[in-house]
């Protein structure tokens, strides 16, 4: 038998397509570790929201495995790193809408499918994110 791939980074690059063929500013929330690269000034109890807009980042590429670009933060260029498997939601800014993801700390480490080793702690687990409708 053989590992069937994750659907996750499908559904993610078929959601920022829905947003930018409808005139919507695709957001992803991300759980932050020593795996992301972003600006850790940003960061907020683990997590960060990030515009994925053209107008926003540059050189966006969304893969099986990670989604990286170039944005600006306060004027200053970075490059963004981040793992799919990091990746909490992703919705329209304007209505909210869109999916959210488990976050699954074994997976986040590479270790789904494999013996995880004893005493591996799943904390800290994020809160799930919140999204709403706002009209």
């Amino acid at each position: 038998m053989f590992d069937i791939p994750s659907n996750k980074p499908y559904l993610i690059r078929a959601l920022h397509q829905w947003c930018t063929d409808f005139g919507f500013t695709p957001f992803i929330a991300v759980f932050v570790d020593e795996r992301v690269e972003v600006p850790l000034e940003c960061v907020k109890n683990n997590e960060i929201v990030l515009n994925l807009s053209t107008e926003a980042c540059h050189q966006l590429q969304i893969e099986n495995d990670w989604i990286s670009f170039q944005a600006r933060f306060g004027s200053i260029p970075k490059k963004i790193r981040v793992p799919i498997s990091h990746i909490l939601a992703i919705y329209a800014r304007e209505n909210g809408q869109g999916m959210s993801f488990p976050y699954d700390p074994l997976q986040a480490r590479g270790l789904l499918g494999k013996d995880a080793p004893k005493g591996v702690d799943e904390k800290p687990k994020p809160p799930r994110p919140s999204l709403r409708v706002v009209k």
